[in-house]
C-alpha cells in the first residue's frame, strides 16, 4: 500500500520548491497530488501543475459527488479564496506513493480521510525573518503586488502553526530550510526513502 508524503509549513518556507524538486527526483517515484483552488492564477503558474484552478461551480460539483476531502476558505483582501483537495481519478494508493502540499489543517483532514499511517507529515521550518524577506521578494515580482495579503498570511501563520497545534497533530520531526535548500531537500528525500510503503 502506498503512502502520501504531505509537505506542510508556514508561508514562504520553500514548500513549493521542495515539492517540485522531490516530485521530479529520480529514485523516489512519487506521483503528485495537485490541489484545487478558486483563487486567480498567478504569473508563471500553470493550471494542473501548481493547482487545478477552478470556479465555484466546479467546486460545487465535486462536493456533490462526495469527492472533496478537505476544504479551506480564506477571507483575503481580494475576496474569498478556497483551497481544497479532491479524491479524483489521479489517486491510486494501492499501487503508488504520492507527494502533496498543504496546511496543517489540510494534513489532518487527509490523515482522517485515509488511514493515518498512509499520510506522513513533512514539516518545513524557516526563521520568521527569512520567511518575511522571501515573501516580500516573491510578491514584488507580481504584476499587481498585494502586500496586505502577505502581511495577513504571515500573521495568520503564527496561529495556524502554533507549537500547541503542531504537538497535538503529532508533528515532531522538522526539516530546517533557512539557508541550505539542497541539504534540506536531501534530508527530506532520505526520510521519504526510509518511510515509503
Amino acid at each position: 500500500m502506498g503512502k502520501i508524503f504531505y509537505i506542510i509549513g508556514k508561508s514562504s518556507t520553500g514548500k513549493d520548491t521542495i515539492f517540485e524538486e522531490l516530485a521530479g527526483r529520480e529514485g523516489l517515484s512519487l506521483q503528485r497530488i495537485v490541489p484545487y483552488t478558486t483563487r486567480p492564477i498567478r504569473s508563471k503558474e500553470v493550471t494542473g501543475v501548481q493547482y487545478h484552478f477552478v470556479d465555484e461551480a466546479r467546486l460545487a460539483a465535486l462536493e456533490k459527488a462526495g469527492q472533496v476531502i478537505e476544504l479551506r476558505t480564506y477571507d483575503t483582501i481580494c475576496g474569498l479564496w478556497k483551497y481544497f483537495t479532491a479524491h479524483d481519478e489521479s489517486i491510486h494508493l494501492q499501487k503508488n506513493d504520492y507527494i502533496a502540499i498543504g496546511t496543517l489543517v489540510s494534513y489532518l483532514k487527509m490523515r482522517d480521510y485515509y488511514e493515518a499511517k498512509q499520510v506522513v507529515p513533512i514539516y518545513i521550518e524557516v526563521d520568521d525573518g527569512i520567511r518575511l524577506e522571501r515573501a516580500l521578494k516573491r510578491e514584488r515580482k507580481q504584476q499587481f503586488p498585494k502586500y496586505e495579503e502577505v502581511c495577513r498570511r504571515f500573521l495568520a501563520d503564527a496561529a495556524d502553526f502554533s507549537e500547541e497545534k503542531l504537538i497535538a497533530a503529532g508533528i515532531e520531526k522538522r526539516f530546517l530550510n533557512n539557508e541550505d535548500r539542497i541539504f534540506c531537500m536531501n534530508e527530506v528525500a532520505k526520510f521519504i526513502l526510509e518511510n515509503k510503503g
